[in-house]
């Protein structure tokens, strides 16, 4: 049996993967975490079994666990993987806004302690096909940019994904793409720039998460295109992740890793 506890539990992602949990033979939830929330008691709480232990404070968890999924907010990410590393909880995170610093700092944390986990971008099947399409194209193009498109209510930009795309283009690459020395862009049109390679981020009601990477070169250009409108299809991959984190003996960075 595979004891999990899950973080940012009353938010629409952790409740969804509270359900998964739930629902799946062979995991067994054994406590949540949001700060936010003051109910302690899990009967107040309908998705919520009454053996389950309620924490608004990390310093008060102390049941025993083998994994942490972590759909908490971009603040409080970085404290929560800390923490969960710290106490041998292997981190299943999903939550973005870790910079690339706060990254390496949690892997050597894992290597010091010896905890296994992964820090994913995303976790729909969709995106990390689209993130593992767009380093072979990499290959081949060398012009490149970025547009995602997410709920009005996401509070980090660009996503992790957009970043994360990025990245993988970049270590294809080896360099960075050229820009034109003689554009000018006094609103700030052109977007975020990471290496060269230009991302927008929008934010609308409508839409859940979406994602275009756009490849441009002489004569032809190359659009991968990834939608999700549904979130329940993330689960999909924490499933697929917490089985492999079981497994392994370092913190994963990327579900391509694992795909």
């Amino acid at each position: 049996m595979i004891k999990i506890i899950v973080s940012g539990f009353s938010g629409s992602m952790g409740q969804k993967a509270v359900h998964m949990v739930n629902d799946t033979e062979g995991y067994q939830l054994v406590g949540v975490y949001n700060p936010i929330e003051k109910d302690l008691n899990p009967d107040s709480y309908d998705y919520l079994d009454s053996s389950v232990k309620v924490y608004n404070d990390l310093s008060q968890i102390d049941v025993d666990a083998d994994i942490w999924v972590d759909f908490s907010i971009p603040s409080a990410v970085f404290d929560n993987t800390e923490f969960a590393i710290e106490h041998g909880y292997r981190p299943v995170i999903g939550t973005s806004g870790l910079s690339e610093d706060q990254v390496n700092k949690l892997k050597q944390l894992a290597d010091d302690h010896k905890v296994s986990g992964i820090i994913a971008s995303n976790f729909g099947i969709s995106a990390v096909l689209m993130m593992k399409f767009a380093q072979v194209a990499a290959k081949y193009f060398d012009q490149t940019e970025i547009v995602e498109t997410h709920h009005q209510d996401k509070l980090d930009a660009p996503s992790g994904t957009a970043m994360n795309t990025a990245r993988l283009i970049h270590e294809v690459q080896q360099k960075d793409q050229e820009e034109n020395p003689n554009e000018s862009d006094p609103l700030g049109t052109r977007g975020g720039d990471y290496h060269g390679i230009k991302i927008h981020a929008i934010r609308l009601p409508g839409f859940i998460a979406d994602e275009e990477v756009i490849f441009g070169s002489t004569g032809e250009n190359l659009v991968i295109k990834q939608s999700t409108t549904d979130r329940e299809s993330f689960m999909k991959g924490v499933k697929l992740a917490i089985n492999e984190v079981m497994k392994r003996d370092e913190l994963v960075i990327g579900l391509e890793k694992i795909i």
